[in-house]
């Protein structure tokens, strides 16, 4: 018999309820010590899916109104005997109810082992166990939506499907291989070559989108860089919503980097406020320059920063060159000002440009479609199946690569025994992805990350 763990699933603030979660087979018991209903109606006779209201006690002496709800095993999250006490959200509250049951008897829950019992229980396979900390994680609309798929199975049924054609591919060869005197028909090079080649395009499929769907989940790491005085901060200022950096008529007032996430319509962006570009014989100055040239080397996006009131110069020109070969959107502000720009260099050294005035808060929708269309998530779809980390995709990578060496040597003949082998090793590496033969250890650090009380 498993321990019986508890915790507090909601958030640590103050909010209108909080709740706490107690899982495993004295979770009834163990609630019935702390919670009494008011109609006298003991949860070990309630059904699942069935509340009650009443009070929370410690040490015999009540101390807040609750709602007791109670989950059957196996139709709960965990898959196991749950009740949640929902008692008002004060801090203190919420963590004398964990006391109570604590005492009561319940052992504190572990970062994620709620969600590690769903899954040890069959409630869920890996994929469905990281959506979950995708899902809380999300910034945006579209990593919610992309996050409840994966949730809802969207990756697991993919990988089902690949992994159906090949298992059967190679149980067929098996049975050809290891009794050659039964009358098994072979395997004909056609059909083998054809599942390959279909098992090979949905896995590179999934890799081929990886980098947008990490985009629109996790965000892209942002720079804003320009010359002292272009608007930069005036630029982050009107992304952010609120005065993040300082805005002055004074040239190189941002010295450092200064930081922030936003969301640009349904993308967030990390950014970072830079120093102004340009020549500085001051040495703090410098310093800050040196460090804004090495965030335009190492981000994944640079808006690039230029004044529409001013001529180009020098320290433009070293701009247009730190971002050749970066995915890079020119930002031509300062639009309610008499341009004196030459907008024609600009155009042929950036393949996108946007023009707004970051005083008037204006050109903020067409800075999101050139952001889109550069970081090419512009007809990004939520509902298709995602890789939702690394670890997913060092898994699909190494299957892709164990099928395509499968497919090669089926192209040049090798023996079915030998291209079984590569089949096999792909595999592995999707049963490993959805859990099947992940090991202790995988699992173990997988949901360490989680937070506790999920």
């Amino acid at each position: 018999m498993s321990k019986t763990i508890a915790a507090i699933a909601t958030g640590n603030s103050v909010s209108g309820i909080g709740v706490i979660r107690i899982s495993g087979d004295n979770a009834i018991e163990i609630a019935q010590k702390v919670f009494k209903a008011m109609d006298a109606t003991p949860l070990s006779s309630l059904k699942g899916y069935t509340a009650k209201f009443g009070n929370v006690y410690s040490n015999g002496e009540k101390f807040d109104n609750a709602i007791a709800l109670v989950f059957r095993a196996p139709k709960s999250y965990t898959g196991e005997d749950v009740v949640e006490l929902s008692v008002h959200g004060g801090i203190f509250i919420v963590e004398k109810t964990l006391e109570a049951v604590l005492d009561a008897g319940a052992s504190p829950a572990e970062a994620g082992e709620f969600t590690k019992r769903a899954f040890l229980n069959g409630k869920m396979d890996l994929t469905q166990a990281e959506a979950v900390a995708t899902l809380i994680s999300a910034n945006g609309q579209e990593a919610a939506k992309a996050s409840f798929n994966l949730l809802q199975g969207s990756l697991s049924n993919k990988i089902s499907d690949v992994l159906d054609k090949i298992v059967s591919l190679s149980a067929s060869m098996a049975a050809w291989v290891d009794y050659p005197d039964e009358e098994i028909p072979e395997l004909d090079e056609k059909t083998l070559k054809d599942t390959l080649s279909s098992a090979e395009n949905e896995l590179k499929e999934l890799l081929d989108n990886y980098e947008s769907g990490m985009i629109m989940t996790e965000g892209v790491n942002t720079v804003i860089a320009g010359r002292p005085n272009a608007g930069k901060s005036t630029l982050m200022n009107m992304l952010s919503g609120k005065e993040k950096s300082i805005v002055t008529h004074i040239e190189g007032t941002t010295r450092d980097i200064v930081e922030n996430s936003v969301r640009l319509g349904s993308l967030v962006l990390h950014l970072s406020d830079t120093a102004g570009l340009r020549e500085s014989d001051d040495v703090v100055e410098a310093i800050g320059i040196k460090k804004a040239l090495e965030r335009i080397d190492t981000s994944s996006l640079v808006l690039a920063v230029f004044d529409s009131s001013r001529e180009l110069d020098d320290d433009d020109k070293m701009l247009i060159d730190a971002c050749k070969g970066k995915k890079a959107v020119a930002v031509i502000n300062k639009t309610d000002l008499s341009p004196k720009i030459d907008t024609d260099i600009i155009e042929k050294n950036f393949e996108s440009v946007v023009y707004i005035s970051a005083k008037n808060n204006t050109g903020l929708k067409e800075l999101e479609t050139a952001v889109k269309n550069i970081l090419g998530v512009e007809e990004f779809d939520s509902s298709a199946p995602l890789i939702a980390n690394r670890r997913q995709k060092q898994c699909i990578q190494k299957a892709y690569e164990n099928i395509n060496e499968a497919l090669s040597a089926a192209e040049i003949g090798l023996t079915y025994d030998a291209i079984n082998v590569m089949i096999d090793s792909a595999v592995d590496e999707l049963l490993t992805l959805t859990g099947k033969k992940a090991t202790e250890e995988v699992v173990n650090n997988i949901f360490s990350r989680f937070c506790v009380g999920k």
